[in-house]
């Protein structure tokens, strides 16, 4: 995880650098704030990697460097209009940028393309050279046009610059945002994950220089031309020494074979069957599906086409979540694969992934349901497989009386062992609010507690596999409204005293007015009032199934 923190701030670093120019440019830095940061990469939220790397990267920021920091999705949610310039291009704004983006929430949207735009204009890109930084880590949300709102950037811009760097995304969904960087003239980053991002940075920051190149021999007299074919690379990645393509995407880059090697700048790169043309000379050619990665050497010329089988030493596998045997795939369900050398936890329901050969684990967790194996995978083999959690469900409602009105406000639930521990409390499994609340249990006895305001009931109940079972809970209660102008708060107690002479107090609440509901029963309002006037004691009865309405004056 530390790796994958400072490789992040390396990247940003890099964008801002290498990319920018920081000499003589404005930049503005876009961080995707929407609900998906939550997501986990080696057990810690995107988010606190992305604050943790600005933090780091903005440290080695010279004082005098004009940078800007703009934020999506971090106020309001399922809004396409929660975009934010927190800090304007400045000199010397490093710790404001580091205190925005830890202040920040993670819930909205994704409208990147109208982020960019706006970015694009605050630094009056259509009058002076301007770049941008988009770091996201999903597609679109709000119907935006990443790929024609480059083509207009670039189009309208004096010297306009849009560098995106893809994090946690797929490749398919990189290509998706790629052309915005494409179509401006900057660069498309891949960071899918801690090895493929270290690489990038390797590719173009941590490279050493090459050596000085000896003096150039006298050049011969040109031999004539031979003529060139369209393409003369055609690379194809397989599992295993002439084994099956990988069914997912693969992505090939081509690397000059030199001092730099895999840690410079690629000549050409693309997905799946492609074909390239690249000058005569000596490359590295590196194939990556999955979490599986291959590399290797050849001599190209410009006349011949070379076709290169590149063995990636791994296995597919394809997983199926499913509560119960014969069941639909649950997309709620988390499929965790543990691979060697790293882990994969964003999946959700189903997925297909390319591991390298040897031992993997694969988890998938719903509701509080969780089931795992292990499996040793050689080159080369294919698996598609169902794993079963072994869940049932159960959805929960409280009723106010038995066949009653269903209660809609301030519900909370607890779900609980049955069995009881030696000291006579029950172990919690989960919980959830509001009415319907869904619940997704291993097979086995369980007691549903729910909270409504003042009520507090609980309802016994059993879980099977692959079984919805309804939790109605009686309440047996009713609900009070109080009205009494003047006044600065209620207590309400039990109408029946204790031996000592003493009422139980049930609730309060504060202000003129007041609802809450009640188990059926008799009881004691207590108001207090701003004045001098005195505290009154108002008695008062709650029918199950009823409103009760008091005017206390």
């Amino acid at each position: 995880m530390v790796g994958l923190s400072r490789s992040i701030a390396a990247a940003i670093l890099l964008l801002s650098m290498t990319t920018l120019g920081f000499a003589a440019n404005k930049v503005i830095i876009i961080l995707d704030a929407s609900g998906s940061m939550w997501a986990q990469i080696d057990g810690k939220p995107k988010l606190e990697i992305a604050r943790e790397s600005l933090r780091t990267v903005l440290q080695s920021v010279p004082a005098d460097d004009e940078i800007g920091f703009m934020a999506y999705g971090h106020r309001e949610k399922g809004s396409c209009d929660d975009i934010q310039l927190i800090v304007p291009p400045q000199a010397g704004s490093a710790s404001a940028i580091t205190d925005a983006a830890d202040s920040l929430k993670f819930l909205g949207k994704t409208p990147l393309t109208a982020a960019v735009k706006q970015a694009a204009e605050a630094l009056k890109y259509t009058e002076d050279k301007a770049t941008v930084v988009l770091i996201t880590d999903g597609l679109e949300t709000c119907g935006g046009d990443p790929c024609a709102l480059g083509k207009e950037l670039k189009a309208s811009g004096v010297d306009f610059t849009a560098d995106v760097v893809g994090f946690g995304l797929t490749a398919d969904e990189g290509k998706q945002i790629a052309c915005l960087a494409e179509n401006t003239g900057g660069k498309y980053i891949q960071a899918s994950d801690e090895k493929a991002l270290q690489e990038a940075l390797v590719e173009t920051v941590a490279a050493p220089a090459p050596a000085p190149a000896p003096e150039p021999a006298p050049a011969p007299a040109p031999a004539p031309k031979a003529a060139e074919v369209d393409y003369n690379l055609i690379p194809q990645a397989f599992l295993k020494e002439g084994g099956e393509v990988p069914k997912i995407d693969v992505y090939y880059e081509v690397f000059p074979d030199d001092a730099k090697g895999v840690g410079g700048d690629h000549v050409n790169d693309g997905y799946n069957a492609v074909k390239f043309h690249v000058p005569a000379g000596n490359y590295i050619v590196v194939a990556s599906s999955g979490a599986a990665k291959a590399e290797q050497k050849v001599s190209l010329t410009a006349d011949k086409a070379t076709e290169l089988a590149l063995n990636l030493n791994a296995a597919e596998i394809s997983i199926h979540a499913r509560p119960a045997p014969g069941a639909d795939v649950d997309r709620n369900a988390q499929i965790s694969i543990a691979y060697p050398g790293g882990t994969s936890d964003s999946n959700y329901g189903e997925v297909k992934f390319v591991v390298p050969a040897g031992e993997t684990k694969v988890t998938v967790k719903l509701g509080a349901g969780e089931a795992s194996e292990t499996m040793k995978l050689a080159a080369g083999q294919v698996v598609d497989k169902d794993m079963i959690v072994g869940v049932g469900k159960a959805k929960a409602n409280a009723f106010y009386t038995q066949g009653g009105e269903k209660a809609e406000t301030d519900v909370g639930w607890k779900v609980y062992k049955a069995a009881k521990k030696l000291d006579g409390s029950r172990d919690q499994v989960t919980y959830a609010y509001g009415p319907d609340s869904q619940f997704d249990l291993p097979p086995g006895d369980y007691v549903m507690g729910v909270d409504v305001q003042a009520v507090t009931a609980e309802q016994p109940f059993s879980v099977t596999v692959g079984q919805m079972t309804d939790v109605s809970v009686t309440l047996n209660a009713g609900v009070l409204a109080v009205d009494a102008p003047g006044a600065d708060g209620f207590k309400i107690y039990e109408a029946k005293k204790n031996i000592q002479g003493e009422r139980k107090q049930v609730t309060y609440a504060y202000g003129e007015k007041m609802q809450t509901t009640l188990v059926a029963g008799d009881y004691v309002l207590v108001t207090n009032f701003t004045s001098d006037k005195a505290e009154k004691e108002t008695p008062f009865t709650v029918k199950a199934g009823e409103r009760s309405e008091l005017k206390v004056e």
